[in-house]
């Protein structure tokens, strides 16, 4: 895989109580992602980021919201989230404090 691709894979985390129980009881981590990512480049976006082993990745495809502004209706934009499951013994601390 293309390094540059990889940089370019994930997003940003996506923090939400959800994701932070996911990370607490299962080990998983939450990320936006590219639409057009597949798991293969989301794994090693990971792993080659963070220096970490994943064990798994789910992808989810959230639909954009329908919303209204007045008598304008318009949508949010479509986009993908990633559930990535660590390997016993590896971490990502988001948080920055030792």
């Amino acid at each position: 895989m293309n390094r540059e691709r990889l940089m370019q894979i994930l997003l940003a985390p996506h923090i939400s109580e959800k994701s932070t129980t996911c990370a607490d009881d299962f080990g998983q981590h939450v990320f936006r992602v590219l639409p057009d990512a597949t798991k293969r480049e989301i794994k090693g976006a990971v792993e080659d980021l963070f220096k970490v082993k994943v064990e798994s990745v789910n992808v989810v495809s959230v639909k954009g919201k329908r919303k209204r502004h007045g008598k304008q209706a318009g949508s949010r934009n479509d986009w993908k989230k990633a559930y990535v499951r660590l390997e016993s013994g590896h971490d990502i601390g988001f948080t920055g404090a030792e």
